[in-house]
């Protein structure tokens, strides 16, 4: 048994609303196109009724004749001339005899000369009365050529209910020049049939076609909702370790093909927060490991064996500068999961590259010369780009940084930056160590470092991020980043960007590749 709160359940489901939407259509429908077809069958019926009575008045103003039968009758009779040999004619005049009458000025019925007198009671219902008769012959015209009042149309009743259709109208006497009144009815009892049966199959057709627009409703609505019941069980399967799980498209290009491509592409931004998420609490895990590993260990040391001021001091300055590290390698993570996350907003304005190269190269001019590095510049007169100032400091930044670091003594760094108006390319090479070709596709990753040790005067390798915040920082600004690198002969970044007032067409970050 369907207990209430399951019938109130299903009643609120979208199936059915859909599967009641479909029912409701198809009964306005079948309720419309039925009320017109009735509207039509009624006005086809009618004017097949009325051309078939106008018929036989044209065809009775030929055979029917108003005289008295001998000269010594005192009445007047309606009597039909027409061949008995001929069955088209005794059809038609048959036909007209069935229901007529035919009427003096003064309202007294002719009868034929073969009518009994109970004839005209018989259909006095349907028949005009003798004041209604008067009344309308004497609106005729005396002058028979002249047009008459008529012809007059009437919808009656007999006795026993059946419906009959009248036409009436003044036929003048072209012998005695008197006008008289002729009545012909026609039975609408086979027009009423068919008009009923209609309305019959009418109540037929409806509840059957309210079932079967149910029926099929239900079956529509259903496979209609099968892709929406996938995204629902899909999303039901979704987890923090699942988040891989994709649903295909029907590749019909319809609206459920647009809701599923929403869902899988809202499964993929969260895939990439995960990811972050993930990454982040990995790298937090790994490079805090180290640092507070050693803090602890100074400190320990120092509380257990340290006996002079000078061991407490020396303990404590080395946990500072651990801790220094520590705040930098958490600032930096920081900012770049912001970053990547979108949270970081970039301050775009239209910036001269120009500039902005030459007071960095300024900059780096003093730890160059300590290092035994030649630092030179190639730049244009003007360059813009739509671009966030400090985010293109820092790229810069971690580019020359990382290319004094790596490069010995007595090597060089170059900054070249070329225009067009389309976009712009900033390469930074230096003639340093190089990086080999199975480290390349790692480069950006977070924390990643190249083996080996360094000949630049500082043997720090650093955090391991600048070239993440570098790949982030070109893909914020809509650019690529290329590298070509091999041992033993230096290494080249190349970026670009597009110029100021030019469409920002998202570019691809490019696989770095090494050098031919």
């Amino acid at each position: 048994m369907i207990r209430r709160r399951d019938l109130r359940r299903i009643s609120r489901g979208l199936r059915f609303r859909l599967t009641a939407s479909y029912a409701l259509f198809f009964t306005v429908l079948l309720i419309g196109a039925s009320f017109l077809f009735g509207i039509r069958l009624n006005n086809t019926l009618q004017k097949e009724a009325h051309d078939a009575l106008t018929d036989h008045w044209d065809a009775m103003k030929g055979y029917l004749r108003i005289e008295k039968k001998h000269e010594i009758d005192p009445d007047e009779r309606a009597i039909w001339y027409y061949d008995e040999n001929d069955t088209e004619e005794t059809t038609i005049v048959l036909d007209i005899k069935k229901i007529y009458m035919v009427a003096a000025a003064d309202g007294k019925v002719i009868l034929g000369e073969d009518d009994n007198p109970a004839y005209s009671e018989a259909f006095k219902e349907i028949f005009d009365s003798a004041a209604n008769i008067r009344a309308r012959v004497a609106k005729a015209n005396p002058n028979p050529a002249a047009p008459n009042p008529g012809p007059f149309w009437d919808t009656r009743r007999d006795s026993d209910g059946d419906q009959f259709l009248v036409r009436s109208g003044i036929v003048w006497d072209q012998v005695h020049h008197r006008p008289y009144y002729v009545s012909l009815g026609s039975p609408m009892a086979q027009y009423a049939k068919i008009q009923s049966g209609f309305t019959w199959i009418f109540v037929g057709v409806v509840p059957s076609g309210l079932v079967l627009g149910g029926i099929l409703g239900w079956f529509m609505a259903g496979r209609a909702l099968t892709p929406v019941k996938d995204v629902a069980q899909a999303a039901q399967r979704i987890s923090g370790s699942n988040l891989s799980l994709r649903i295909p498209t029907r590749e019909a290009g319809d609206e459920l093909d647009y809701l599923i491509l929403t869902f899988n592409r809202m499964i993929e931004r969260l895939e990439s927060s995960f990811q972050q998420m993930k990454q982040f609490s990995t790298d937090v895990s790994h490079e805090l490991r180290t640092p507070i590993t050693a803090i602890r260990g100074q400190l320990e040391v120092a509380l257990f064996t340290a006996k002079t001021t000078e061991q407490y001091r020396e303990a404590m300055f080395n946990a500072l500068q651990d801790i220094d590290r520590l705040s930098q390698i958490v600032r930096a993570l920081l900012l770049l999961s912001q970053a990547e996350s979108g949270q970081l907003a970039l301050q775009k304005s239209r910036l001269n590259l120009r500039e902005v190269a030459v007071d960095l190269v300024d900059q780096f001019q003093i730890p160059a010369e300590a290092a035994g590095v030649r630092l030179e510049a190639d730049l244009p007169g003007e360059c813009f780009v739509e671009g966030d100032r400090v985010q293109i400091e820092r790229m810069i930044t971690n580019l020359l940084s990382n290319a004094l670091k790596f490069t010995p003594e007595g090597g060089q760094v170059r900054l070249r930056v070329m225009s067009s108006p389309e976009r712009v390319e900033m390469v930074v090479e230096d003639t340093g160590r190089g990086i080999s070709t199975e480290h390349l596709p790692h480069i950006f990753d977070r924390f990643y470092r190249v083996p080996g040790s360094g000949t630049a005067p500082n043997p720090e390798q650093g955090l391991g991020l600048g070239l993440s915040f570098v790949a982030w920082i070109v893909k914020a600004h809509h650019g690529k980043v290329e590298v070509d690198s091999a041992p033993g002969k230096g290494s080249r970044f190349t970026i670009t960007l597009p110029a100021a007032g030019v469409g920002s067409d998202t570019m691809e970050l490019a696989q770095p590749a090494g050098r031919p």
